[in-house]
């Protein structure tokens, strides 16, 4: 006889990653990346990715770009691989992602998360997708308390990201659930700037934007 109540299956999770066409990627890390700037897009990306497919949690991956040279890396790594459709900005990009997703797993939870989170672990966002499977739609923060770095909307829930700008707030006022939880750093450290690669190099960068960091002619101010 079974005593003990079987742990219930978590959700599983189809995330989309919107990546920029590589010249127009990191526009302001141009000063301190020269001619590294695009490598460096590439690397952060590739290293967010890599750590996304990396969750127990995660499916797919789904990245939405129309950069050639991003498309063919990431889908090497395993990501599926869709063009920026409708291409009228960003929101709309990761909806039809998102609506990608659910042709191919409806059973998954959808969320959009930023292609700049180079120190990303595979158990914090872990952590955070099962903090989010418990609310309809839910979001995290970035480190400067302004963004945000994942949305998420489960099964069934209209998905209705509002990233750009102060996103964070307009995910509140949409009534989207904040996850706030402790130990989540790399979910919410993004990269748009030198002092950001300072911090996420702190947490430890993935092996991609560590190599191309360590190029950067910035890299000293690293010590």
């Amino acid at each position: 006889m079974f005593t003990a109540e079987r742990e219930a299956p978590s959700l599983p999770w189809s995330l989309v990653v919107p990546v920029k066409v590589l010249a127009r990627a990191k526009t302001r890390m141009a000063e301190a990346a020269g001619p590294h700037r695009e490598a460096l897009a590439l690397a952060v990306a590739t290293d967010t990715v890599g750590a996304a497919l990396r969750c127990a949690r995660v499916r797919d991956v789904i990245v939405v770009t129309d950069d050639p040279l991003a498309a063919a890396e990431l889908s090497a790594l395993g990501a599926r691989v869709v063009p920026d459709e409708p291409d009228v900005g960003l929101n709309p990009a990761l909806v039809y992602g998102a609506g990608r997703g659910r042709e191919w797993s409806p059973d998954a939870g959808v969320g959009a998360l930023s292609a700049d989170l180079p120190a990303l672990r595979p158990e914090e966002l872990a952590r955070v997708l099962d903090a989010a499977a418990a609310a309809p739609e839910a979001f995290v923060p970035d480190a400067a308390g302004i963004g945000t770095t994942l949305y998420t909307a489960r099964p069934g829930v209209p998905f209705a990201p509002a990233f750009g700008g102060e996103s964070r707030a307009a995910h509140r006022s949409r009534g989207a659930r904040e996850l706030l939880l402790d130990g989540i750093d790399s979910v919410r450290r993004d990269v748009d700037t030198l002092d950001d690669l300072k911090a996420a190099l702190a947490l430890g960068l993935g092996p991609r934007t560590a190599a191309v960091a360590a190029l950067l002619p910035a890299s000293g101010s690293f010590a």
